[in-house]
């Protein structure tokens, strides 16, 4: 196969509205896509019936099956992508290998060593900025410097986002571009990369204009089936385009917008300080002592801390891998603050347990829950989960749902008294900010 160019999905699993994509078509033609399930991340997962690993494999199937109706293929290799890559150029004439960026520390390291090899080929390299209205360098302050507060982030977001920036890219009008080939290969099965297959329903990557519209209303209460979106899934992998969600949302609702504004700026967070993957945000909080006891984490990780928001959150996300937004917020709180558990456990648990992991959200949402991190919730603010399931779950609904033994002997009393947590928490606090 002459002069090939790769194109590499990663974080953009469509054919439509795909930035890289895109470029590789119209720029060069005889585009050949591939999808690597690449060990450096699948070797780090410990459950083999990962319902993530299961989702990407359907849906790079389903890839395929478009590209072969297209008359093209999709090469699916398992491994290290450089060696991959390796491979690759002595089976094809590869003249340039197009992607999308990544932001993650992992994705950088993998990216710049690709970077420099394709360099020593003679192999051009592209990325493109795909999953995030805007990236790195393009919204700073005033001074040149990376925003830290979200409010003015948000502002001057706003006030650049403008027709050119939600535009779609139009892909199907360069489909003729694809490599013209016969199925290269079968489909790698879920078997050969040493997993087995979860049987799960998983949310449409569709959303109706009406949970859009009332979202500002209903997004907090997490008994109401279509609250939120449940589209985290769809944008973590990128089976969703942000510019047709950033269009939606600007019709119809600023709250659901600003959610999605949320997303880029934990991501332009991880790109200019890359240490929070593993590190607070403000260096002064990790001098906190914080507890070791992994008799209350494991109550907290099995929903029986005696409190039914945290526990009912923490059983909805061990049994379908998804937990409510507000929920995410309270249990996150309640192992920093009260039982005064360090912020990267909870973290570890999410990215093990959520669908929609993401690492920067992830990280972002749980150092504002600990108080810890950029734009922070301040350390003294410390969620009543008693409170916070009067106003959100007024009817218990929820709750009942997924602690149905409440109000019987067979519940567990509270672990700790609220206000006697909320004091230890405070003095912890204070102390270690204190030196």
């Amino acid at each position: 196969m002459a002069n090939v160019t790769i194109f590499w999905f990663r974080r953009d699993l469509r054919l439509q509205d795909n930035a890289g994509l895109y470029a590789a078509l119209k720029e060069k033609g005889h585009v050949l896509p591939l999808f690597i399930f690449d060990t450096e991340i699948l070797d780090k997962i410990e459950d083999r019936r990962d319902a993530r690993v299961t989702f990407i494999h359907q849906t790079v199937m389903n890839l395929k099956k478009e590209l072969n109706h297209l008359g093209s293929d999709l090469l699916v290799r398992h491994g290290k992508p450089l060696d991959i890559l390796r491979k690759l150029i002595q089976e094809k004439d590869v003249r340039a290998i197009y992607t999308n960026h990544d932001y993650e520390p992992y994705a950088r390291e993998r990216d710049e060593k690709v970077s420099q090899w394709a360099a020593q080929q003679k192999i051009e390299f592209k990325t493109f900025k795909d999953q995030t209205l805007f990236e790195k360098d393009e919204i700073l302050t005033d001074s040149g410097k990376p925003y830290t507060v979200f409010t003015p982030y948000k502002r001057k977001v706003l006030s650049k986002l403008n027709a050119f920036y939600l535009q779609s890219y139009p892909n199907s009008q360069y489909e003729g571009a694809f490599a013209k080939t016969a199925m290269i290969e079968d489909m790698l099965s879920l078997e050969n990369l040493g997993f087995e297959r979860k049987e799960q329903d998983f949310p449409s990557a569709k959303v109706s204009t009406k949970v859009i519209q009332q979202y500002a209303n209903t997004r907090d209460f997490p008994a109401l089936e279509h609250g939120t979106s449940h589209l985290g899934l769809h944008l973590r992998f990128g089976t969703v385009s942000i510019r047709e969600l950033a269009r939606e949302a600007r019709k119809h609702s600023e709250v659901w917008l600003s959610e999605l504004i949320w997303r880029d700026f934990f991501m332009q967070i991880l790109w200019h300080y890359p240490l929070v993957e593993k590190q607070s945000f403000r260096p002064e909080y990790d001098r906190i002592l914080w507890r070791k006891s992994k008799a209350d984490f494991t109550r907290w990780c099995e929903g029986k801390t005696g409190y039914p928001l945290v526990d009912a959150g923490m059983r909805e996300l061990n049994a379908t891998g998804y937990m409510h937004n507000r929920v995410r917020m309270v249990t996150a709180s309640f192992l920093c603050k009260h039982l005064l558990i360090y912020w990267y456990e909870g973290e570890r648990y999410f990215a093990k347990k959520l669908l929609d992991y993401d690492l920067a959200a992830n990280n972002g949402n749980w150092q504002w829950a600990a108080g810890t991190g950029c734009d922070a919730a301040p350390y003294f603010r410390i969620f009543n989960p008693e409170a916070q399931a009067k106003k959100f779950d007024p009817d218990g609904e929820y709750i009942k749902k997924w602690v149905p033994e409440i109000g019987t002997s067979a519940y567990p009393e509270p672990m700790i008294d609220h206000a006697e947590a909320r004091g230890r928490c405070l003095q912890a606090y204070a102390k270690a900010l204190r030196k």
